[in-house]
């Protein structure tokens, strides 16, 4: 009868979970539903802005482009985005895994002299990375505890401040981009200096001849700064809708084994009963039959 206990007492707890996974699924839709719109909506015209920047910056004459400078690279910064919480699969494995592995091959070298840096958005990654031999120069995880534009902007600021004084010479990010609610892809991606835009074979190869209005200073001034913490606030939104349809998928996985985990002890249990109602019938016969002797 004690085990019959156990399995009723283990029968309850993972009743327990499975209601525990199947709300988090729901909150976790709901919440999707919220960020996958706000990344859908914002990737044409971030993708729009970031072309003109890649032709803008390619027509400026050399000097003219503070973000485009192209330096030899003896500082490198890696911006880590993660999430605050866990219970989302590998979704947070998968991007520390990818930015270490960067940094401890294609890197290497840097990463031995100290010329590797690391900024976190998200507390997975600042717990992964401050106990790693790199120099983690800042950690951002309350971006993810109010996201907007406003909030992204010191943070993209500051990142363009090192570039343009020359503490850094290439800023990349590693992060989660948005597919599907199954579907994310660890994406690791030159930030700054700005990329110039990229030649397909039988395109037009001529820089696209821009009318300036205001002036071309005015522009630079004001037009690369906006584009590049754009770009920030999207891989923001991108890494957020990756983790409620990580978290979503995670726990419908979670409550769909817990359900099956519950059938297997149900029907464990059943027969441990069936085997000691037998035990029982068996030690009844057995007394009547010695009692008529």
């Amino acid at each position: 009868m004690a085990n019959l206990k156990e399995v009723r007492i283990r029968i309850t707890s993972v009743n327990s979970t499975r209601q525990i996974t199947s709300a988090m699924k729901l909150v976790s839709a709901a919440k999707l539903k919220k960020a996958q719109d706000a990344i859908v909506k914002m990737r044409p015209y971030s993708n729009k802005l970031t072309e003109i920047l890649q032709n803008l910056s390619q027509s400026m004459e050399s000097g003219e482009g503070v973000y485009s400078k192209q330096r030899e690279v003896k500082n490198v910064l890696f911006i880590v985005v993660t999430s605050n919480r866990g219970l989302c699969g590998a979704f947070n494995a998968n991007v520390i895994k990818r930015a270490n592995w960067a940094i401890e091959n294609t890197y290497k070298h840097l990463l031995e002299t100290g010329n590797v840096h690391v900024m976190t958005v998200g507390k997975k990654a600042t717990q992964f990375f401050s106990k790693r031999n790199v120099n983690l120069i800042s950690s951002h995880d309350e971006i993810f505890n109010a996201i907007s534009f406003e909030n992204v902007i010191p943070v993209a600021e500051k990142v363009m401040e090192l570039f343009a004084e020359g503490k850094v010479d290439k800023v990349e990010f590693v992060y989660n981009q948005f597919k599907s609610a199954g579907t994310q892809l660890v994406i690791e991606e030159q930030y700054l200096p700005v990329l110039p835009p990229p030649v397909t074979e039988g395109a037009n190869k001529n820089t696209p001849d821009y009318i300036f209005e205001p002036s071309k200073e005015e522009i630079v001034a004001n037009l690369i700064p906006l584009s590049l913490k754009t770009q920030f606030f999207k891989v923001v939104l991108d890494s957020n809708a990756s983790e409620h349809g990580a978290r979503m998928t995670a726990m419908h996985k979670a409550t769909d084994n817990a359900g099956e985990l519950i059938k297997a002890l149900k029907l464990s249990y059943n027969k441990a009963r069936q085997a000691a109602i037998t035990n029982e019938i068996l030690e009844i016969s057995a007394g009547a039959e010695a009692l008529k002797g």
